[in-house]
This record gives structure tokens, sequence and C-alpha cells, in this order.
């Protein structure tokens, strides 16, 4: 399970991997982009596939199955598309990036939104990056009382290497669509549609074996896997089933 830009594995996924319970072998990996003090210099999609293959292969798993969200869901694409055989499924939970093909006008200018935010202050970036991936007038939720945990002073740059190596990235797109194992997407209903549901619509025409779940009172910052996480296990059951 590979998580979103910002917060780490355990506490991202913690929720998910109990209503998984003790009969499912997970694992819940931090991100490549926060393996170090900065990000590395050449990062790119590559950086987080090359960190699957190693634990994957450190754990003797061939084959398995993977679940990305937001910026960890755009890395589980990337890896479907280079390793396709070592997949017995992918989740992606609204991935933060799903290729640069047939974006409407409306995507275009949402990422225009993204890179006009990048040299604001810390605190009022993380805001402003909030706020992009909502609907409006959703109240997002308050950053807890005190100093923030150590790890949050990474997520900026963490941030930002993620959105350089989205505009450069060649995500194989015939990879894509003959990959044949089964692929699921949770959506928020509250969601920015114009970045995640126009990734869900654009990646159901590419995957032959695409399934497509709303969750209508969840954004991609209150997600299922951490609110409502019985019902994303059971969905990742039925996923796995059909594997």
């Amino acid at each position: 399970m590979l998580p979103g830009s910002v917060l780490p594995a355990e506490p991202a996924f913690a929720a998910l991997l109990a209503a998984l319970g003790p009969g499912v072998d997970a694992f819940a990996k931090d991100l490549e982009v926060y393996s170090g003090d900065e990000p590395p210099p050449d990062y790119s999609l590559d950086t987080e596939i090359g960190g699957v293959v190693r634990e994957a292969d450190a754990r003797g798993w061939e084959r398995f199955h993977l679940v990305g969200y937001s910026g960890g869901g755009a890395a589980a694409l990337a890896f479907a598309a280079r390793h396709p055989q070592r997949l017995l499924s992918l989740a992606l939970l609204e991935p933060a990036w799903a290729g640069n093909w047939d974006w409407t006008a409306e995507h275009t200018a949402l990422w225009a939104e993204y890179d006009q935010i990048m040299n604001l202050p810390p605190e009022q970036f993380m805001r402003a990056f909030m706020a992009l991936g909502v609907r409006p007038r959703v109240t997002l939720p308050q950053a807890p009382a005190g100093d923030p945990p150590a790890w949050m002073a990474k997520r900026p740059a963490g941030i930002a290497a993620f959105i350089q190596t989205f505009k450069t990235y060649d995500l194989d797109r015939a990879a894509l669509n003959g990959f044949q194992q089964p692929v699921y997407f949770a959506l928020g209903g509250l969601s920015n549609p114009v970045e995640y549901g126009e990734n869900a619509e654009r990646l159901a025409a590419v995957f032959p074996n695409f399934q497509l779940e709303v969750f209508e009172d969840r954004h991609h910052f209150d997600p299922p896997h951490r609110i409502e996480p019985e019902r994303l296990a059971a969905s990742l059951r039925g996923l796995w089933q059909r594997a």
C-alpha cells in the first residue's frame, strides 16, 4: 500500500489494515520521495517503482496486489505500466495524476493553478494545495493543535517533486491498455471532479477490466481508507477474489 504525499504510510493505512485483519499479508510502504531530508535530485515515478520492486523482492512476493492513494496512486499506475506481470490487481484511491493524454481545458487550467501555488510559504501552500483537491464550499479539516510533526517539514518539497515528475513522466498508455488484471478506482463524491473524476473517466477508457466505486460523502482529505475502512476493505477483498 502506497500513501499520498502528506501522511506517512502507517497513520494513513492503520485503519484499513485493521479492517482487513490479520489474515491479509499487507504492508504499508512509505514513499521514496521522503527517504532522505530532501527528495532525491533525480526523483521521478521510476524512483517509487524501484522502491516497490525492492520491497516486494525482500518479502518474496513474486506477484502481489498493489494499492495506491493520491501520489502513491500515481506511482502505482506507473508500476502497472512498467511491471504488469508482477501484479495480481491494482487498486487506485484517487491517484493524483493519471497520465498527460486527453486532458480537458479545465484539467489543464487546474494544473496551472498547482504551478501558481508552488512559491507560497509552507503554511499557505498546504491550505491552497488542499483546497484545489475538493469541490467548492467543502470544509477542509483543521490542522491539529500544537507543533506539527517533524515529517510535515518535508511535505512541500515532496509535493513539488511529485508535481514536477508529473509534467515530464511518460506513462505508457498502451501498456495500461494491455493490463488484463482487475483495476479498482475509489472516488470521493466531494473531491474535485476536474482532477479525480476526470482521472477516473480517462482510466476507465484505458483499462479493459475497470471498476469504479463512488464514496459520496468522502473527499481527498477524508478518504475512505481512513474514514470508511470497513467498506473499502470489503471492496478490496472483492477485487482480490476476482484476480
